[in-house]
């Protein structure tokens, strides 16, 4: 019954892998003909579509995968912190070139972890693959993508206004505060996405978790409940990740110098 549905939704087929061949290549020559890039190359096109490919062939390991993960407790687990460590090596390496990236696991790490065990031990997250890879999967990714808009955008800023950061140690301030005045408005932006989705869900976008559970049998309530439940964690997540981010870039630990 729920392939049934999914079925319906999505069938699996020929048509369904030409039309995903086709939206990846329309977004890299997007990408090439308008240059998308920040040195006006069109070097976004090729990352693109090497993105496109490594999602499909992550996606069909995954599949694989998690049949086996969510029987084993300790596979499980290895599996979350996999899921972790690639998103912390993600977020730091699109925030900085250089061997500070590896901070980028606090922001992500941080809020997920205690989060994740707070909702498990109160009974709302099963200990088993099927409820707790796919939530914990969800609050990394919302932590990646926090992490590195604040992240770049605290560094983007500190760089175009240094003059500003160093006017604020003339006039006295310690080199975190000086810092903090710069970059705090500019990185509190990386909220605005997560704020946006939680407050026009149902009227604009119908999220995954909500879809799924329909298409799997739930009520619209429960799987309305679940959703919400999803998404205030997600802000919850997000919102740690982005001050811990901008502390982390405050206090200079992590930087774009040599």
């Amino acid at each position: 019954m729920r392939t049934l549905a999914a079925q319906a939704l999505l069938p699996v087929d020929t048509a369904l892998a030409v039309a995903l061949l086709v939206l990846l290549l329309v977004a890299a020559a997007t990408a090439a003909a308008f240059r998308l890039a920040p040195d006006g190359t069109r070097g976004r096109a090729r990352e693109i579509l090497v993105a496109g490919v490594r999602a499909a062939a992550q996606l069909a390991a995954v599949s694989l995968a998690i049949g086996w993960v969510v029987h084993r407790t300790a596979a499980l687990f290895a599996f979350l912190l996999l899921m972790i460590a690639v998103a912390s090596r993600t977020a730091g390496r699109r925030i900085t070139p250089n061997g500070t990236w590896w901070w980028a696991a606090l922001p992500i790490a941080g809020p997920v972890v205690p989060v994740v065990t707070g909702l498990t031990l109160a009974g709302l997250l099963p200990v088993r693959g099927i409820a707790m890879i796919p939530v914990t999967g969800i609050l990394i990714g919302g932590a990646l993508t926090a992490t590195v808009l604040a992240g770049r955008r605290a560094l983007d800023e500190l760089h175009t206004r240094f003059g500003e950061f160093e006017a604020g140690i003339a006039l006295g301030l310690a080199d975190h505060e000086a810092r903090l005045e710069v970059i705090r408005p500019a990185a509190s932006d990386a909220l605005l996405p997560g704020l946006d989705q939680t407050r026009t869900v149902g009227l604009v976008t119908l999220p995954g978790a909500f879809v799924g559970m329909l298409l799997g049998g739930a009520s619209p309530v429960l799987a309305g409940a679940v959703q919400l439940f999803v998404l205030i964690a997600l802000m919850a997540v997000q919102t740690i990740a982005v001050a811990a981010t901008v502390e982390l870039v405050a206090r200079g630990l992590l930087h774009r110098g040599a």
